[in-house]
């Protein structure tokens, strides 16, 4: 079965990675790779009080999420959205961990509500009065595509633009070892059912068992490697070129994901 949709709007951070335009410039060839640590910018659209409990995790879904709704041109309330990580907030996960292996093992409220995997919607829906269908997956390293295909099947079934926003961020030692992300990683995608003049190009999702499209930047693909959330980056790296390819994102063990992109002036052909 072949899932199709229209890509209308991209947003993007990550390491050394500021937004969509520059990352498209550093994965074009057009601008150097500059590794540094994800500078998150705090989360627009909430109120002060919100603003202040929100930890990595919930900046950087918000970041990339409103800039691809930005760049579309729709109005972010009316989105349905899914929402995919392969964790929640590390750094708090860490600090609840060392709460509990204390001698005062009092939870404050925001630690725990911050906890569930489902906080960056939440906040989300508050800072965009958001009401429409929402999401929330985890799929451990395949988090980008299982988001992917969920997306698509709401693009295809209920014939409604949606908002994809994969993210992961990393871990502090001890947990670090274990689950070693390297740094913050966002991206957000606005696809829609038909094609229009926002349309940056057209995919045709379906499983496959081919290997999975390494990038030939070692750091840009090191960094597909080390962040779930960026796996996305080969169908990124296409976009940035404005080519019409194929490519193969990880998934699962044996199942891979292959996206056949046609860009603009190639919808006719395909039609």
């Amino acid at each position: 079965m072949t899932l199709t949709a229209f890509i209308e709007s991209i947003g993007l951070i990550g390491p050394g990675l500021t937004d969509w335009p520059h990352a498209a410039d550093v994965l074009a060839g057009c601008a150097p790779y500059a590794q540094a640590r994800t500078e998150l910018p705090p989360p627009a659209g909430l109120p002060s009080a919100e603003r202040r409990r929100t930890g990595p995790v919930v900046r950087v879904a918000l970041a990339a999420g409103h800039e691809a709704v930005a760049a579309s041109g729709r109005d972010a309330a009316t989105l349905a959205t899914v929402f995919s990580a392969s964790g929640g907030d590390g750094q708090n996960c860490h600090a609840i961990c060392e709460t509990l292996a204390g001698d005062d093992r009092q939870l404050s409220p925001t630690r725990f509500h911050n906890s569930v995997h489902n906080a960056p919607a939440g906040y989300w829906s508050i800072a965009t009065r958001a009401m429409a269908t929402s999401n929330v997956l985890c799929a451990h390293d395949g988090s980008f595509a299982a988001g992917l295909l969920e997306s698509l099947c709401q693009v295809v079934v209920d014939r409604v633009p949606t908002l994809l926003i994969a993210y992961d961020t990393d871990y502090p030692e001890p947990l670090r070892a274990v689950r070693p992300i390297g740094d913050a990683f966002g991206v957000g995608l606005v696809l829609a059912p038909d094609a229009s003049e926002r349309a940056l190009a057209r995919i045709d999702v379906q499983l496959t068992d081919a290997p999975a499209t390494t990038l030939v930047h070692a750091e840009l693909d090191a960094l597909r490697a080390g962040n779930p959330a960026a796996r996305v980056l080969p169908l990124l790296d296409a976009l940035a070129a404005r080519r019409s390819t194929r490519v193969v994102l990880d998934y699962l063990v044996d199942t891979r994901v292959q996206v056949d992109i046609a860009m603009p002036d190639t919808f006719a052909e395909r039609a």
